[in-house]
């Protein structure tokens, strides 16, 4: 397998440069009726000034020296970067869907029942009695089902002061739980990869608000003793929360609400194909059981004998986000449930465990937990960062690496429903290249993309965020 990603360099040997490095004008504006104070304002402006062609080209080389989802697989595990289908574009384009916030609830009681209908398909795939659509991402949605269970003990009078948190679990559940203002309770796994029951016995008691859990979890097993799991949470008075990451090995199934979940969150981005990633916006739906939904955020979309209405409900923790929620991304999540169905949702689960354990089946690497379902965890034999960067070179994506720690040099994979099986051999021949390649050849790696190896410790502690501040450096 030959792979070389394109390299654009200019006669000064550096990269693609940007376009206000191209070519720049500089343009006089007038901010003396700005009403804004003089260290706020400028008497000049520089802007790119680049023809058509220049600006397409620029974009076009930019495209071609990084990789997407759109160039082949990508199979990082939990945190899954899916294609999503042109169709949901087209519809959040429609000129109907373009529909200003502020408008009176009358007037816009199309965009209202689509919402609505959301809620509702939401409601029914979870197992929840009401949903809110309100946070703007999957992490926000978690933070706000956090908010929601507190609220619920506070109403009750209980001052429950922890959350039970698997060591498994994705960060963002001990960030949650310590930003809701409690103290995070550290769940160690069992010998088998799940949640141990007697020692889950033994970290709930009178001060535990809920414990956080992902089911099927982060090593793609299916917790077997999910309903004792969810009767020993209840049995301390506390509540038992569905981080939605792996909803999509479960559609058509089991619902997280029938497992005896008392709060969701929804990760439309993964489950049902809307966009994520690159900063957002997103959206991030949570689902609730009846004794929870007063406490949802404001405002949800209700309806009535004379149509739809926007509403808050009577013990809300208040708004999460503006409005009523990200609408454009919401409504690429109706229309993929909607254009699917029960049958093709149930489908599409189907072939994301198919794709998972075939390409288990067909690599090297050794994977120590089963049976899983939608992602599985494999074990390098070499630095696992190293395996990942020199995968690079066979033209595919690495999967998430050196999580969970419960697997040595962990090597996470999920690669979805959406690929094929070409595309999972491509994948399988690149994870066995680099098991039988030598540990030099793996750590000189990757050498045929447009940028090679980077000092990833100095990058997060000290980042570039403007090309200004690149300047300024080589100056």
């Amino acid at each position: 397998m030959k792979f070389e990603q394109a390299r654009w360099i200019t006669d000064e040997d550096r990269y693609e440069p940007l376009l206000a490095e191209k070519r720049s004008k500089t343009v006089s504006v007038d901010a003396d009726d700005a009403g804004l104070p003089d260290e706020l304002t400028r008497d000049e402006l520089t802007l790119p000034s680049v023809s058509e062609p220049e600006l397409a080209r620029h974009y076009t080389r930019l495209s071609e020296m990084t990789y997407g989802i759109e160039n082949g697989p990508f199979p990082l595990g939990s945190c899954t970067m899916k294609y999503n289908p042109s169709f949901t574009e087209d519809v959040a384009a429609l000129a109907a869907g373009q529909v200003h916030p502020d408008r009176p609830a009358e007037s816009i009681q199309g965009t209202l029942g689509v919402l609505y209908g959301l809620q509702e398909y939401l409601g029914r795939i979870g197992g929840m009695d009401a949903v809110t659509l309100q946070p703007p991402a999957g992490a926000a949605g978690e933070f706000a089902g956090i908010l929601v269970a507190k609220a619920y003990h506070e109403a009750n009078g209980d001052d429950r002061t922890e959350v039970v948190v698997p060591d498994s679990a994705h960060g963002t559940n001990f960030a949650t739980g310590a930003l809701a203002g409690f103290d995070v309770v550290t769940l160690p796994s069992g010998s088998d990869g799940r949640v141990d029951c007697e020692a889950l016995e033994n970290a709930v008691g009178d001060d535990t608000a809920a414990l956080m859990l992902t089911n099927p979890n982060t090593l793609g097993l299916f917790e077997r003793d999910i309903t004792e799991i969810a009767d020993i949470v209840h049995d301390a008075g506390g509540l038992l929360y569905y981080d939605g990451a792996n909803l999509n090995a479960l559609l058509g199934r089991v619902r997280p609400g029938d497992m005896g979940f008392d709060v969701m969150h929804y990760n439309v981005h993964k489950t049902f194909a809307t966009p994520h990633g690159g900063g957002g916006p997103g959206a991030g739906p949570v689902g609730v059981v009846d004794d929870l939904a007063e406490f949802l955020p404001e405002p949800r979309v209700g309806k009535t004998d004379e149509g739809y209405e926007l509403f808050a409900p009577e013990s809300s923790i208040g708004k999460v986000h503006g409005y009523h929620g990200n609408w454009l991304v919401l409504v690429k999540a109706y229309a993929y449930i909607a254009r699917l169905g029960d049958a093709g949702l149930t489908d599409a689960s189907a072939k994301a465990v198919l794709n998972a354990n075939y390409l288990a089946s067909q690599i090297e690497y050794d994977v120590p937990f089963a049976p899983f379902h939608h992602e599985f965890v494999a074990s390098a034999d070499a630095d696992a960062a190293d395996v990942a960067k020199r995968m690079l070179d066979f033209g595919v994506h690495p999967p998430t690496t050196k999580w969970p720690e419960a697997v040595e040099e962990a090597l996470m994979a999920e690669p979805t429903e959406i690929e094929t099986k070409r595309s999972l051999d491509q994948l399988a021949e690149a994870f066995n290249a680099v098991a039988n390649e030598s540990e030099a050849t793996i750590e000189d790696a990757p050498n045929r993309t447009a940028v090679q190896r980077i000092d990833q410790a100095t990058a997060a502690r000290n980042p570039r965020l403007s090309w200004q501040a690149l300047e300024f450096d080589a100056e």
